[in-house]
């Protein structure tokens, strides 16, 4: 392999921010946020808003975010 061409791979938490659970992984994406996880290390948080945590195909149910949809976001926005 060419040397100097391929991003950095690292350990980073991804949070779900809709459920709060956060898992560790591998990914090339950084972060300046970071977080201390359960084995004392730190590592880049990288926030996801749908994760297996809370998207409906992996728990089998639909959960209810306290995200509003785009119309309503648009209403809040311009105070409709």
């Amino acid at each position: 392999m060419k040397q100097d061409i391929h991003p950095n791979y690292q350990k980073v938490v991804f949070l779900d921010t809709s459920t709060g659970f956060k898992f560790l992984s591998g990914s090339t994406k950084g972060s300046a946020e970071t977080v201390e996880w359960e084995d004392g290390n730190t590592y880049p948080l990288l926030k996801v808003e749908i994760s297996s945590d809370s998207h409906p195909f992996y728990t089998g149910k639909q959960k209810l975010n306290d995200v509003g949809g785009r119309v309503d976001r648009f209403k809040k926005k311009y105070n409709l």
